[in-house]
């Protein structure tokens, strides 16, 4: 077994359904590697809601702490809403790659490259594409959340970012849900095996 883990960073347009295909990559690599599946967990500047912990669905911080480790590079990626800053912390993905967690991101474009230049081997990008630009328009109207201006919005968005494809490692088409992760799973499963995530397993040779 590889002895250090690795972070996916998945990016796409909106309606894409990063999140749908990450859960079933998580399902996935549980079935193969158990208890190495994880996922990056945000910080955030907003107050806990009840039942909400630190460290389990967000790394909760003030304004200062936030904008101090903006200040010193610990954030990767961050935006602002609704006076609250959110952010992807780089410390805990150093830790659980060391631990051999396998770490999957959700994230922007801007934040997959930032992670790339940030832990280089460490971690692999994969871009994910709709079937169509018709099917991405289909799966956005079928939310029944946003008007059509800003449908058409997303879509201008969506023809943005795919045009951006090529700074990726990996491109997956999310034409069905179980074939993208069993895509993703072939990249994981590729990645694993380089010899930098093989260090320990070769020592233990001699």
């Amino acid at each position: 077994m590889a002895d250090k883990g690795l972070i996916v960073s998945v990016s796409g347009p909106s309606g894409v359904g990063k999140g749908t295909v990450l859960k079933r990559v998580s399902e996935m690599i549980e079935q193969k590697w158990p208890g190495r599946a994880s996922y990056s967990i945000s910080a955030t500047t907003r107050n806990p809601r009840p039942g909400e912990t630190d460290g389990v669905e967000y790394h909760f911080r003030t304004k200062e702490e936030f904008e101090e480790m903006i200040r010193t590079g610990e954030i990767i990626e961050y935006d602002q809403y609704v006076g609250n800053y959110y952010g992807t912390p780089a410390a805990p993905l150093a830790e659980k790659v060391s631990q051999g967690k396998i770490v999957l991101c959700d994230i922007t474009i801007e934040g997959s490259l930032a992670i790339e230049k940030k832990f280089g081997v460490d971690s692999v990008i994969i871009m994910l594409l709709p079937p169509s630009y018709a099917e991405l328009e289909a799966r956005l109207k079928g939310r029944g959340t946003e008007d059509d201006a800003k449908v058409s919005a997303r879509l201008a968005k969506a023809r943005e970012e795919i045009a951006r494809a090529g700074e990726f490692e990996y491109a997956v088409q999310n034409n069905e849900v179980e074939q993208a992760a069993a895509d993703i799973m072939k990249i994981i499963e590729s990645e694993m095996l380089k010899t930098a995530r093989q260090i320990q397993t070769i020592k233990n040779l001699e």
